[in-house]
């Protein structure tokens, strides 16, 4: 990535575009610090009783298969990757010495054997769009592993396309051309690829592509459905009357507990810019202002030859609004059309973990991962499976709320409905509600975060929210000793009526600053996820104490204890945590290496200073066969 492309992504993407006025969590935390411990390396949790779905689905759960083990063993028990590999070039991965991986689906892999060429990472040659599209994306992010319902060593990998630069892309800073705009448009989106573990005699080799009728890219091309409360409002409609067509910056991910995949759109306001230039900033609207438009974008140049994302054009007026969503995927059916779930609020979706609260409600948990925005939840209107049973999503039916944490350790979810007179007075329905929900949750007095990341489901019953930094905040506190916060924390809460009610309680899991200098130092909290055990997987995104690149770490939510499983190579993220049913094998993203320079790795290719990286998914099992993370 240029330096001028790399500065102007980080300033557009992360910046405050809130100017609410509601108070900091810092202001707040500055208070609740003065009664309440923080943890700092290390911890004591209460024992729950509450159902969680530790972000799997319910059919996939054979943790019954250790509970003996379990009870034998340490919980992390594996020997770590010391501080000292910062010392090393950083162009590989560097792994436990008890674990090992394989590399698959680098971007550029066919979809199915023999359904597109590979592009292998040639600095002279790129893939045309149409063969982009019959081939694995970049940007490796958010995934899911769907396990066969009959045979769990085979299943589909839904994983998200989060972005690539057009240097990385096509090899120049700015489209020439309506190829190079689809080519950089085929790249990103959502991958749903067929993998099957072969085995080689009677012991199991490695994971490899196969063919599925079920194998798909889903681009920004892709039609789409909307549904819930936004579906036929006219502000998802334009003058042109194009229909709905693609996602686009797919972050994070979840599973829901009846088997489909949910990606999560984040930065989509850096897709689109204005062929009038700068003079459009000047007539931005308050939504435009609230959600980071602006005439250039992050640089992408899509909105001069593709009109659907020319914020000037007001044939597509509208088009601004189609993104924003979560969106839902059936990983084994590719019939079915993609749809975006309005009912979950339009916002920078950075992941979302979905709980089975009281009565059998669907409760779904998601940040909005800018500085200074907030913390939402949606609760399924009833019994998510009786629901689904009368033909009703359990998702477009329910309840958004927005988090506001208290200075005594309490907290409250503000439900967002035009039923209150404060949204009835600015909006003039729901459908408006959700599609501007970050301006309705700035009207309620939600509490500003430091660029809410991943959530997940803990089995202590605790939902786990990583903070990943914010470089703009100017007041140290107890919680962030540094100013600006480099570092970022890890924060965690429990609703009351099992994961159902209005009030909540909580507290700091972790703060990065406090592991800095020690063997377990880590920074930039961001992907997370959380097994049956009570271990916490925490990727990072970035930069890293003693040299080291962006890391796999793994914490012992009951005692704190933390061990680094994985290092990346330079300038890369860690980042798509998911597992196979029998908690074996994993798989974990590397995105953007290098960003995308030969000169700073080749990696997954050898090192010859010339092959351009590719994101890429590396497949970790631990050497003895044993669970992973122990």
């Amino acid at each position: 990535m240029s330096d001028h492309l790399e500065r102007d992504i980080d300033d557009k993407e992360n910046y405050s575009v809130n100017n609410s006025g509601n108070r900091s969590f810092e202001n707040v935390f500055q208070k609740y610090a003065s009664r309440r411990d923080v943890l700092a390396g290390s911890m004591a949790v209460a024992a729950t009783t509450f159902f969680v779905t530790n972000n799997a689905v319910a059919d996939d759960d054979d943790s019954y298969l250790w509970k003996k083990r379990r009870k034998r063993r340490k919980l992390i028990d594996f020997a770590p990757v010391p501080n000292s590999v910062g010392e090393e070039d950083n162009r590989e991965p560097t792994i436990s010495d008890d674990y090992q991986f394989d590399v698959i689906i680098p971007w550029g892999t066919p979809l199915e054997p023999g359904s597109a060429p590979e592009y292998a990472g040639d600095p002279n040659t790129r893939p045309s769009s149409k063969e982009a599209c019959r081939q694995i994306g970049i940007g490796h992010d958010g995934m899911w592993f769907f396990a066969d319902r009959w045979n769990r060593n085979r299943g589909m990998l839904a994983i998200n396309h989060e972005f690539g630069t057009n240097p990385h892309v096509l090899g120049k800073s700015s489209p020439e051309s309506l190829e190079d705009v689809r080519l950089s448009q085929a790249v990103h989106g959502v991958s749903i690829v067929a993998l099957e573990r072969s085995r080689r005699g009677h012991k199991m080799g490695n994971w490899e592509v196969v063919s599925s009728r079920n194998s798909r890219r889903i681009t920004v091309n892709t039609p789409m459905e909307f549904s819930g409360p936004a579906a036929d409002s006219e502000l998802l409609q334009n003058p042109n009357g194009n229909v709905p067509l693609g996602t686009v910056n797919n972050c994070g991910s979840g599973p829901t507990p009846w088997g489909t995949y949910l990606t999560c759109e984040e930065n989509f306001n850096g897709y689109f810019g204005a062929t009038e230039g700068e003079s459009f900033n000047d007539r931005r609207t308050e939504e435009q202002l609230r959600y980071g438009f602006d005439f250039d974008g992050f640089g992408y140049g899509w909105e001069k030859f593709d009109k659907r994302f020319d914020l000037s054009d007001d044939d597509y007026i509208n088009e601004q609004n189609r993104f924003g969503w979560i969106v839902e995927i059936d990983p084994r059916d590719a019939s079915q059309k993609p749809v975006k779930r309005t009912a979950m609020g339009r916002f920078k979706h950075e992941a979302v973990a979905i709980a089975v609260g009281a009565g059998g409600r669907a409760v779904a948990y998601m940040g909005d991962d800018q500085r200074f925005d907030y913390i939402y939840k949606y609760v399924s209107a009833d019994n998510y499976r009786q629901m689904l049973k009368d033909g009703v999503s359990p998702l477009d039916e329910g309840k958004l709320y927005v988090a506001r944490f208290d200075d005594d350790g309490t907290g409250e979810w503000l439900e967002l409905t035009i039923d209150n007179p404060v949204l009835a007075a600015r909006f003039s329905s729901q459908a408006e509600v959700v599609i501007y929900a970050r301006i309705a949750a700035d009207l309620l007095g939600a509490t500003p975060m430091d660029r809410p990341e991943w959530t997940t489901i803990g089995a202590d019953g605790y939902v786990y929210c990583t903070l990943t930094n914010n470089s703009r905040r100017e007041t140290p506190n107890a919680a962030n000793p540094e100013a600006p916060n480099l570092t970022g924390h890890i924060i965690r809460w429990k609703d009351s009526r099992r994961y159902t009610g209005t009030t909540f309680e909580w507290d700091i899991f972790i703060l990065a600053s406090s592991t800095l200098g020690t063997e377990q130092t880590f920074g930039s909290p961001d992907a997370l996820w959380a097994d049956s055990f009570g271990r916490i997987f925490i990727g990072t995104d970035g930069g890293q104490e003693f040299g080291l690149q962006d890391q796999l770490l793994v914490i012992d939510a009951k005692t704190g204890e933390s061990r680094r499983m994985l290092t990346g190579v330079n300038s890369d993220e860690i980042t798509g945590i998911t597992i196979t049913p029998d908690q074996r094998t994993m798989f974990v993203n590397v995105q953007h290496p290098g960003n995308g320079s030969p000169d700073a790795t080749n990696f997954p290719a050898e090192q010859d200073g010339v092959t351009i990286p590719r994101d890429c998914t590396l497949v970790i099992t631990k050497k003895d066969g044993g669970i992973i993370g122990s």
